[in-house]
């Protein structure tokens, strides 16, 4: 079981799990797929009136979640990650649905933003692809979203993630199944109307390959092949050669499109839209199946956490430098609350080495909000870790840093996202870090010892350090009144020279 690890993708149309085998070969890691498991479970469908999901469709994803549940079970949740697209994005009641959806499936669901399932899909895509130092263009077409990227080697140049998919733009355009020249033309328009936003950066950039990531790009390549109209991947003349067989059947019909599986054709109409949109206003000349995708980028991803080459790290530092922060601050902060969390004598589990690693990043960003004013910089810092694009980082893990960074100083937040003892505690080891190095000064030795019995939490100084330092003893004295709102009882303990 150590040499597994698990994606499950809850897409807008399909739901797939997949599970990978690590092998180590010559000091390089790479990942095996053992199995998979793809279930059509139409989410997006069941989006309503001011985009509330049904019932109906809610129950479809309990229960394919529960099939996969069985799957998995016994896996460490370190090495599970389940990531939810589009649909809960912009599901209005998301925030009652998933935790219905967690207890199914038995792991956190992440609800990922359009930058980072991009970016996902471009690990996906191309550790699933001879390496080349060409560049290449990837269009990811699915149930409620179309991702646009353009990359070299492992590195992306360009992420986009229009909000467009073969199943929203099926039920907008052919909601009754018929097809006719003029709705066609519709959902063509509306597609380049949303690619049309993005297209000057990319046709600027420039590719040399372009490949189709999806199951929509698949069923393409199939049925474009199997009917004759083309016969080396996707092509306008084959797009525009299907789209005209469509409009003459005035609907998708199975029994003339052969190599179209039966879960495809509903949402066919919808999908060419938008393909043939990205043909025409990109100028694509051919495109290529590209195998893995989101489901395999998120193993990597998984991956790279587990092999100390963990993207978040790589964020954390780029907002560093984009920030200009005071690099010897941040790690002045980051080392005494890392010293002082270790003092708390919390259990050696997943949930604490989480913690640290939150502790490290808040404690290395703490001070973004001063690129926009000192003034509520905590704020600021808040703001901004709660609501950028963080590649490696799930909407949950910003939200903690969030209110993290919003409580490292002044007034406690009210909650935290992960409301239990060791969170506040590890807050509060962040927000002493703070304290003790507000004169950005270097400590040789760390001048305070913390010992806690559940929510007692004690504070060893000696008293002659503490009398050298008015302001420090004043600020400790506030946080025990602070930290009464919140439960806690924390007492200052002078030893006597």
């Amino acid at each position: 079981m150590d040499s597994l690890l698990a994606a499950i993708d809850l897409g807008s149309n399909s739901f797939r799990l997949s599970i990978g085998r690590v092998v180590h070969l010559d000091g390089a890691a790479q990942i095996y797929s053992i199995d998979r498991l793809k279930e059509h479970v139409r989410l997006a469908a069941g989006l309503g009136r001011s985009n509330i999901l049904d019932e109906a469709a809610i129950q479809r994803a309990i229960e394919s979640l529960q099939r996969f549940s069985e799957r998995i079970e016994g896996f460490h949740p370190n090495r599970v990650r389940a990531v939810a697209t589009n649909t809960l994005r912009i599901a209005s009641n998301a925030l009652e649905v998933l935790p219905r959806l967690e207890e199914a499936l038995g792991f956190p669901i992440e609800i990922i933003s359009g930058q980072e399932e991009a970016r996902l899909i471009f690990t996906g895509v191309t550790h699933e692809l001879p390496p080349s130092p060409d560049r290449r263009l990837m269009i990811d077409i699915g149930g409620g979203s179309t991702e646009v990227i353009i990359g070299q080697e492992f590195r992306p140049l360009h992420m986009s993630s229009l909000a467009m998919g073969c199943v929203s733009y099926t039920r907008r355009f052919f909601p009754d199944g018929r097809i006719t020249a003029e709705r066609m033309r519709k959902a063509v328009m509306a597609a380049r109307r949303e690619i049309e936003t993005i297209a000057r950066p990319y046709k600027q950039t420039g590719w040399e390959q372009a490949y189709g990531s999806s199951g929509t790009a698949k069923g393409l390549i199939a049925v474009l092949a199997e009917t004759g109209l083309s016969t080396k991947g996707i092509t306008r003349e084959g797009l525009e050669g299907l789209r005209d067989k469509l409009v003459r059947d005035g609907r998708v019909d199975m029994d003339t499109l052969p190599g179209l599986k039966p879960d495809r054709a509903v949402v066919l109409a919808g999908g060419l839209a938008i393909m043939l949109a990205a043909f025409q206003e990109l100028k694509i000349d051919l495109m290529r199946a590209g195998d893995g995708a989101l489901r395999v980028g998120v193993l990597y991803d998984l991956l790279g956490r587990d092999s100390k080459h963990d993207k978040r790290e790589e964020t954390v530092k780029q907002f560093m430098h984009r920030y200009q922060l005071d690099a010897l601050q941040a790690q002045r902060v980051e080392a005494i609350a890392i010293a002082l969390f270790e003092q708390l004598g919390l259990p050696d589990d997943n949930e604490k080495q989480e913690l640290a690693r939150t502790i490290s990043w808040v404690a290395k960003l703490h001070e973004v909000g001063i690129s926009i004013s000192y003034s509520n910089y905590d704020k600021h810092t808040a703001y901004v870790l709660g609501n950028a694009d963080m590649p490696g980082f799930s909407t949950h893990e910003q939200a903690l840093m969030s209110a993290f960074a919003l409580g490292h100083l002044g007034k406690l937040p009210k909650h935290l996202p992960e409301n239990t003892r060791g969170h506040w505690l590890a807050l509060f080891c962040l927000r002493l870090a703070v304290l003790l190095c507000r004169r950005r000064e270097d400590m040789t030795e760390l001048p305070l010892r913390l010992s806690v019995n559940d929510k007692h939490v004690s504070i060893h100084a000696s008293e002659s350090w503490l009398q050298s330092r008015p302001l420090t003893a004043y600020s400790l004295e506030s946080e025990r009144t602070e930290w009464k709102k919140a439960g806690f009882h924390i007492k200052v303990e002078v030893q006597p020279v």
